[in-house]
């Protein structure tokens, strides 16, 4: 009996052990980061400052600008919808973090709108007049973190500075984000920014990590995506940018004495834009633009049925003095402005005749690529001078880079009028002629990692390195999400 005793407390510690360890081993979910005290949406938020945390799968609604002093910070939770009422703006003197998931994204948009599909102008599209105001970051702001957020219809004027603005900006500004601290970070990635009716972005100072967002229908009659200016330092890359009005992503060193402009520019798709400038022909680009002494790096991009190729601006136009700065520097985090290793597919002879932009409105020194696809040095021979007007209607509809869902040749002019992505996909076919034709030679393309902090709440979820297939979306998954 005393034996089957001590066997019974044996198998008894043996049971009680064993579910110890299952307890040690359960996997328990862990909260959401949360800053100061929640914000109530019991209400409309009016006018004022706030700080804290807009609670998880929540819904707000905002009725005046939302300002957050120096020094204090204002988080979204993943899930939350902001509905913005009365044009109000986000104003950011201190740090802005909305941490939205790919299941469960932030939504800050427009209640009185709803997205449209198909055919899209400015005389028919109410996206393009601008609905909730923008996110409008100082001087003061430090940090903005924006993650798998959709910024829908904004860029309703303003009606007033909200700040002492360094440069850039003024009342009546249209813009859905403006960020202009030299010494701030301003992270955007796995986003979506959808109508606009100017420039979608502008960045007059930071350093900048703007990757794998999906860019719609930005710009009315004109107007730029995502364009950089002042002294801002960063990377543009893995972006999907259709329909803009005017250049997808941009560089220009106006407005500051602090340094020039410096951007890395790679593995974004551009689709249909440079359509909807009603200035001057030539004057601008349809996909990337480099001007005003910045410096980039162009790689790896695929650029379809765009108005322009990469262009490198080379002189005076209007008012400003356009040159980019394509002289080799001392200092970085870029040296010289280079490019190549660009995919171009086009549908029509204007589109084709600008693969790489001629001096029509302005000068321009954008050298044929021997590494571009298609070969734009073989094709123009070596007594080309940049510039100079050509016929490239030949490389009309040549080299369909095979897009899993979309309607390549595109007749009847419907890369004028298709701004959105709707029901098509841009990933690249298995077999795609621009899979594996890109470059991952870091000693041509190097992300910049100077002044942008990595960290999952507080900074970029990651730097993604440059990707062997043309474009924002990778056969091996990896590159843009959506």
């Amino acid at each position: 009996m005393k034996k089957l005793h001590i066997i019974m407390l044996c198998l008894a510690l043996f049971a009680l052990a064993s579910c110890s360890k299952k307890t040690d081993t359960a996997v328990i979910s862990a909260p959401l980061y949360q800053v100061g005290k929640s914000i109530s949406n019991s209400g409309t938020l009016a006018a004022g400052t706030y700080k804290g945390t807009m609670l998880a799968g929540q819904t707000y609604t905002v009725g005046g600008d939302i300002t957050i002093n120096a020094g204090d910070t204002l988080l979204i939770q993943k899930g939350v919808k902001v509905n913005m009422t009365n044009g109000a703006n986000f104003i950011v003197n201190g740090t802005l973090i909305s941490l939205g998931t790919s299941d469960a994204p932030v939504t800050i948009t427009d209640p009185r709108r709803s997205k449209t599909t198909g055919p899209s102008t400015v005389a028919t599209d109410s996206t393009y007049k601008g609905g909730w105001g923008g996110i409008y970051c100082s001087n003061t702001s430090k940090l903005v973190v924006i993650k798998w957020t959709h910024l829908d219809f904004g860029g309703a004027a303003l009606k007033a500075l909200p700040f002492p603005a360094s440069a850039g900006l003024a009342a009546g500004n249209q813009y859905i984000l403006f960020f202009e601290n030299p010494n701030g970070v301003f992270i955007l990635e796995d986003s979506w920014l959808y109508g606009s009716p100017d420039d979608a972005t502008r960045f007059y100072g930071g350093y900048l990590n703007i990757m794998r967002n999906t860019m719609e229908k930005c710009g009315g009659v004109g107007g730029d995506g995502f364009n950089a200016k002042g002294s801002a330092i960063g990377n543009m890359a893995y972006n999907l940018i259709i329909g803009g009005a005017t250049n997808g992503t941009k560089t220009a060193s106006d407005g500051t004495t602090a340094g020039p402009c410096q951007f890395t520019m790679y593995n974004n798709t551009y689709v249909n834009d440079g359509f909807r400038n009603n200035g001057v022909y030539g004057a601008r680009s349809g996909s990337v633009e480099i001007e005003n002494n910045s410096r980039a790096l162009v790689y790896n991009n695929l650029i379809v049925d765009c108005n322009f190729g990469v262009r490198i601006a080379g002189g005076p136009g209007g008012a400003k003095v356009y040159l980019a700065d394509t002289l080799t520097n001392t200092t970085g985090p870029i040296f010289k402005t280079t490019y190549g290793y660009n995919y171009y597919y086009v549908d029509n002879a204007a589109q084709a005749n600008q693969i790489v932009p001629t001096s029509v409105a302005q000068p321009v020194v954008t050298h044929p690529q021997a590494t571009d696809i298609p070969n734009m040095a073989a094709f123009l021979g070596a007594s080309y001078t940049f510039g100079f007007v050509y016929d490239g209607s030949s490389l009309v509809a040549k080299g369909n880079p095979l897009f899993v869902n979309y309607p390549l040749p595109a007749a009847n002019n419907f890369w004028v009028t298709q701004a959105s992505v709707d029901g098509f996909n841009f990933h690249l076919q298995t077999g795609s002629p621009a899979a594996g034709k890109g470059t991952t030679n870091a000693s041509l393309v190097k992300p910049i990692t100077t002044g942008i902090p990595v960290d999952p709440i507080f900074g970029a979820s990651e730097i993604t390195l440059p990707g062997k297939d043309m474009g924002c979306y990778q056969l091996d998954g990896t590159g843009n999400k959506h």
